[in-house]
C-alpha cells in the first residue's frame, strides 16, 4: 500500500474521531454553530472516503481503454468532494434559518467547547501531514482534503469565538448567525475547490515556473541538438505530462539522435519525479527554429 493510500484511509479514521468529539460537544451545548461544526466533519469523512476511492482508482496501471493511465480520477474525487461541501452549506442554512425563527435553549458548558478545542487540534496537525504527503506525491485528492480540514480548523476557531461571544453579550441570536457565516464560508471553499478541479480535468498547463525549469533541463541535457520548441505541458492527478520538438543535424543518426533524447528524459525524470515526456526529433533543416536553444 502506497503512502498516500495510507494517508487517505487514515483521513477516514480521524474525520470520524473528530466527528464524535464534535457532535458530544454540540450535545453538550445544544448551540447550533457547534452543530454547524460538527456537520462539517461529516463532510471530511465523506471526502475521505471519496479521495481513497480515486487514490486507489487512479495508481492502476494503464489499460487498452486508458493508455494514458487513470491519474485523472484525483480529480473527479475533488469534483465530489466540492459538491458535498455545497450540500453541507445547505443544510447548515436551513438549521440556521430554524435558529432564527423557533427558541431554543443553549447550555456553555466547558466540556462541550474543551472537546471542540480538542477535535480542532486533531485536524490542525492531520490537514498538515496530509498536505506535506500530498506535496511530496502530488496528489490532488490529498491536498484538497488536507485544504478542506484546514478550512475545517478555522471555522471551528470562528464558532468558538462567536460561542463565546454569545455568552459575553446574552445576544443568541449570534449562535444562527454564526452557523449561517459558516455555511457561507463552506461554500466560497466548496467553489475553489471545484475550480481548481475543473483546470485539471480541462488539461490545464503546468505552473510557469515548472515551465521554466523544464526548460533549463531540456537545454541543460540536450547537448547534441540545436533547439527545442512547442513545449506542452497538462497535469493529470500527480502526473505531468510533458512533449516538444528537438530539432538536430540533419545528418545526425538515428541512434544519435534517440541518445540525446534518452539524455534529455533521464534527466528530467530525476530532477522532476511524475513528469512523463513525449519528444518529437526534427532535421534543422526542416525547423521552426523558435525555441529552447540547446547549449
Amino acid at each position: 500500500m502506497s503512502k498516500s493510500m495510507q494517508f487517505a484511509l487514515g483521513s477516514i479514521f480521524v474525520g470520524c474521531l473528530v466527528f464524535a468529539i464534535k457532535y458530544v460537544a454540540y450535545i453538550y451545548t445544544g448551540s447550533i454553530a457547534l452543530y454547524s461544526d460538527a456537520l462539517e466533519s461529516i463532510v471530511n469523512i465523506a471526502t475521505a472516503l471519496a479521495a481513497a476511492g480515486a487514490l486507489h482508482m487512479s495508481q492502476k496501471p494503464a489499460d487498452n481503454n486508458h493508455q494514458f493511465g487513470h491519474y485523472k480520477a484525483e480529480y473527479f474525487a475533488a469534483v465530489f468532494e466540492g459538491a458535498l461541501i455545497v450540500l453541507a452549506a445547505a443544510i447548515i442554512l436551513q438549521r440556521s434559518y430554524e435558529g432564527f425563527t423557533q427558541s431554543y435553549e443553549i447550555s456553555y458548558s466547558a466540556e462541550g467547547i474543551g472537546l471542540n478545542i480538542v477535535a480542532s487540534v486533531i485536524n490542525c496537525v492531520w490537514a498538515t501531514a496530509l498536505m506535506r504527503v500530498g506535496r511530496a506525491n502530488r496528489s490532488p485528492a490529498l491536498m484538497a482534503d488536507s485544504r478542506h480540514i484546514m478550512t475545517d480548523v478555522f471555522t471551528s476557531a470562528g464558532v468558538l469565538v462567536g460561542f463565546i461571544g454569545v455568552y459575553l453579550t446574552g445576544l443568541e441570536i449570534l449562535d444562527p448567525a454564526i452557523a449561517a457565516l459558516v455555511a457561507l464560508h463552506i461554500l466560497w471553499n466548496g467553489w475553489k475547490l471545484v475550480r481548481d478541479s475543473v483546470a485539471g480535468l480541462m488539461d490545464e498547463a503546468a505552473p510557469e515556473e515548472e515551465q521554466e525549469t523544464l526548460r533549463q533541463l531540456i537545454s541543460k541535457y540536450g547537448e547534441g541538438a540545436l533547439e527545442a520548441h512547442d513545449l506542452r505541458t497538462r497535469h493529470a492527478g500527480h502526473v505531468t505530462f510533458v512533449d516538444f520538438h528537438l530539432v538536430v543535424p540533419g545528418e545526425m543518426s538515428v541512434k544519435d539522435a534517440h541518445s540525446i533524447c534518452d539524455r534529455i528524459e533521464e534527466g528530467i525524470a530525476d530532477e522532476m519525479p511524475g513528469v512523463r515526456v513525449t519528444i518529437h526529433v526534427e532535421p534543422d533543416n526542416h525547423a521552426k527554429h523558435s525555441g529552447i536553444v540547446v547549449v
